[in-house]
């Protein structure tokens, strides 16, 4: 949307900028919403980091990559690490030492071992990545404690951690980052560039998705990811894990800076893919086969913007089909859609847009974002779902040496997050529309795009 056309839209709603600087509740609230405890935090910049000091809470599946990225970024310190499985502690430590690197403090021994990491006052920032149930509490601690969070995907799992995630963030003025990694992918940042460049024209729709196959991890009994996340397929119907797909399509529309979720409704199908898994690989009397799964196979969810945008995301876990996640964009000139990539525009390209254009070789030597002609070959060296992972560490280390604001902020992190909630509580209301809460209590309206950093 031009800037015309979004203050003629702002004009015509009735959000006065005064009332979004003042931080006024929009309406359409999905909850009561307590006044600001503290200053917003879009945009915050803290003081200069002359080494960033890297505590790490839990170094399973996720932890381990991360440290092992932070033994090859430049001005970091790898201070301590906790984790209550000795086993990948230790692992965590060698990867440490094999990089010739300083030997960290540990911390085990029981589930709040992390709160005597986080008395320590020589770590500026915490890489959580444990177990989904405990990222909120941990986030909360951790800011509490005076350091910066950094949290796997999702940020929170109720509408209420999430805003006690907000309300910490605002009251410590500390940043709390969901680490979306995804939007650090190649094909994803190009998108971000193309869109800002107003190649797809004005923006209506987007589609997003975490179409993953992991019925093999219900095999995990003891630990790893299945021996927790298979019970969330006991535990609630609806999208489970919609930041992948939704991370980067927000980002191309501005979401929480200009625009924002206003409601959505969503619908599941059937829950048979993981019953019926259960009943081939396992037992008749194996535990695996005594739950209780309520989780449809797949469910689809759609959200209203507040500019009128549309956003289909779809979660699926359970059924054969390939690794996808949509990342679709449609504007009025275009579009472009991922898995496998394609092109079709009015203007530009070939002028088909009857035809996709699936080579994208004259796109990325076009459109390729800076961030990736910079770091991109680094990045695929590193490793971490194509280069993703090390791109978004080194990302966050950069800002927080020079000063500079994140490219995610809590806001960001609750929003994407909070549609798991809400699309349960959709479904429970046979699939009528959620309101969308607003957390950053109005100051969605005059907040600045992200740019094309590294320009």
């Amino acid at each position: 949307m031009t800037d015309f056309n979004r203050r003629k839209f702002l004009k015509t709603a009735g959000i006065a900028t005064a009332s979004a600087l003042s931080g006024n509740v929009l309406a359409h609230s999905a909850a009561p919403v307590s006044p600001s405890q503290g200053a917003s935090v879009i945009g915050l910049v803290t003081p200069k980091m002359d080494i960033v000091r890297v505590g790490f809470i839990g170094v399973g599946q996720r932890g381990i990559g991360h440290v092992k990225h932070f033994c090859h970024l430049d001005g970091v310190a790898i201070t301590a690490i906790c984790d209550t499985d000795d086993k990948v502690l230790n692992r965590a430590v060698s990867a440490v030492k094999e990089a010739n690197l300083p030997v960290p403090e540990t911390y085990t021994g029981s589930d709040y071992a992390y709160r005597d990491m986080l008395a320590r006052d020589d770590i500026d920032i915490v890489i959580i990545s444990t177990p989904w149930k405990w990222h909120a509490p941990m986030a909360i601690d951790t800011m509490e404690s005076g350091k910066h969070a950094f949290v796997e995907v999702p940020l929170a799992l109720s509408v209420e951690e999430c805003w006690q995630i907000v309300d910490t963030a605002e009251r410590t003025q500390k940043n709390c980052m969901m680490m979306e990694n995804v939007n650090y992918g190649r094909d994803e940042l190009m998108v971000l560039n193309m869109v800002r460049q107003g190649v797809f024209g004005e923006l209506l729709h987007g589609e997003a998705a975490y179409i993953h196959e992991l019925r093999w991890q219900m095999k995990e009994l003891e630990s790893k990811t299945g021996s927790w996340r298979t019970h969330w397929h006991t535990k609630r119907n609806g999208n489970l894990y919609p930041t992948h797909g939704l991370g980067p399509v927000s980002q191309y529309m501005n979401i929480n800076r200009g625009d924002r979720f206003d409601y959505l409704t969503s619908m599941s199908s059937p829950a048979l893919g993981r019953q019926l898994y259960a009943q081939r690989e396992f037992a008749a009397d194996h535990p695996r086969n005594q739950l209780n799964y309520i989780n449809g196979d797949i469910n689809t969810t759609l959200i209203k913007t507040k500019l009128g945008r549309t956003i289909m995301v779809q979660h699926d876990t359970t059924t054969p089909r390939p690794y996808s996640r949509h990342n679709l964009i449609q504007g009025t000139n275009g579009v472009f859609a991922g898995f496998p990539n394609r092109i079709a525009l009015e203007q530009g390209g070939s002028g088909d847009f009857h035809k996709w254009d699936t080579d994208m070789t004259t796109w990325y030597a076009k459109y390729d974002h800076p961030l990736w002609q910079r770091m991109g070959k680094e990045a695929e060296r590193n490793g971490g779902h194509g280069g993703m992972d090390f791109l978004m560490l080194w990302r966050m280390v950069y800002c927080l040496r020079n000063g500079e604001a994140l490219d995610q902020d809590v806001y960001d992190g609750a929003a994407w997050s909070v549609i798991n909630i809400l699309s349960e509580q959709s479904l429970q209301n046979r699939s009528n529309s959620v309101d969308v809460p607003d957390f950053t209590r109005g100051m969605w309206a005059n907040a600045k795009p992200l740019g094309i950093v590294g320009a």
